[in-house]
């Protein structure tokens, strides 16, 4: 099947060929026949299945189709969890529609002013990329409408759920007319995105494409390294010595960390930058520019870079912390190894964490061999293997659970 044969205009095929998209993914084969039909669309697909373009293209075919001016008024809305997701987005509708007469874009996002956001809206726009929070805050201004909305996309809806948009989103569900057609796209479905997907949507096409392994893993070479917590930061130091690599993601578990590794980077002479979301909204697309023109080597992120962006040439991701949850594995690794480019993982693995990456390792069918680099052995000694699923998220005890057990226990004598 080729992108032709899915029936979209020959400008749009020309601005596909140019951005390099050969062949449709399984997801795109599905999505984009049936978001032309007009039909509401429940998609399961994982990072890097090429589900960005699974429904920005229909959309911008559709929309170039049948032209309106309506002031105020917004014809198609992307709602998605994060800033650089938005941004990044916005970006492909650019590339994705450059043969075609412009369509109205505007980014709608926290951090920066809303002015400007609220002068480009004026008299009406075509597509609208948003966060939840500033597009309520917008709605509250009345500064654009919903009462015209032709198509709305909700991706990577469990991430909205996870990073507590719940109300935000309800809200702005609140707002959509009767008719409209409604885009889901999850990488998983947890019970609350069920119960949305239910609700929202009417006789939707459902679509799953095979998220057990990441689509690009043949092109990933992953390695597990173990190491000593306190030796992390060395090691990092002489893998970065060691490997010619240009562009490197290095995931950590809070915004203190990706501070103080990068910083201990920094003063070892890579040049390195944290990226989190207590940084300002300037700081943090700064931050991805300099990784992406190569001005900077490392970027020590939060999970907040886990989803959603696209860093071509990224050679490595480094978990140096290891994820909650076995999915967000996938996600992580998944931004290398991209565009038929290879890439490799690393994952550090201490005493302390060897139980839960045993847990990552079966959730996503992985078996890899342990590696001890020399001079970084490791001295404190791994729990024995167990069936135990301690640590991953929505399995710890909760602080009313452990209160509970500690007032079952008698007292001592």
């Amino acid at each position: 099947m080729t992108f032709a044969s899915l029936g979209l205009s020959e400008p749009l095929l020309r601005a596909l060929a140019d951005l390099a998209y050969e062949t449709p993914t399984p997801v795109q084969r599905a999505t984009i026949p049936a978001i032309l039909r007009g039909r509401d669309v429940w998609a399961s697909a994982e990072t890097g299945s090429g589900k960005t373009a699974a429904f920005l293209v229909p959309i911008i075919e559709a929309l170039s189709a049948s032209r309106k001016d309506s002031v105020g008024d917004v014809r198609a809305l992307v709602l998605v969890p994060t800033r650089e997701l938005a941004a990044q987005i916005e970006h492909s509708i650019r590339g994705f529609q450059r043969y075609l007469p412009p369509l109205r874009t505007c980014l709608v996002e926290g951090g920066v002013s809303i002015n400007p956001q609220m002068m480009a809206l004026r008299g009406g726009v075509d597509i609208v990329v948003a966060t939840p929070g500033r597009l309520l805050d917008l709605l509250g201004r009345n500064a654009l409408r919903l009462s015209s909305l032709e198509m709305l996309v909700l991706d990577e809806a469990d991430r909205m759920f996870s990073l507590g948009f719940a109300q935000e989103l309800g809200d702005v569900l609140a707002l959509l007319p009767a008719k409209c057609q409604k885009l889901l796209f999850s990488a998983t479905f947890p019970v609350s995105v069920q119960a949305l997907a239910e609700q929202l949507l009417e006789q939707p096409e459902r679509i799953v494409v095979d998220t057990e392994v990441a689509p690009n893993e043949a092109l990933i070479e992953q390695r597990a390294l173990e190491v000593d917590v306190g030796a992390r930061t060395p090691l990092l130091r002489h893998l970065l010595d060691q490997h010619a690599w240009s562009r490197v993601l290095v995931f950590v578990a809070s915004q203190h960390s990706s501070e103080h590794v990068a910083s201990k980077l920094a003063q070892a002479g890579f040049e390195a930058l944290p990226l989190h979301g207590g940084l300002s909204q300037g700081a943090r697309t700064q931050a991805l520019a300099d990784l992406k023109s190569e001005h900077v080597r490392v970027l020590v992120a939060t999970d907040l870079a886990a989803r959603g962006l696209d860093i071509v040439g990224l050679s490595a991701v480094v978990n140096y912390d290891l994820p909650r949850s076995p999915v967000d594995y996938v996600h992580r690794i998944g931004r290398t190894g991209r565009a038929g480019e290879s890439g490799v993982a690393l994952s550090f693995i201490s005493a302390s964490t060897a139980a839960h990456f045993r847990l990552i390792e079966k959730r996503n069918q992985l078996a890899l061999t342990r590696e001890r680099i020399p001079g970084f052995e490791p001295k404190e000694q791994a729990e024995p293997a167990s069936d135990s699923s301690g640590g991953v998220k929505g399995k710890r005890k909760s602080k009313k659970d452990k209160l509970r057990e500690a007032a079952e226990r008698p007292p001592r004598q």
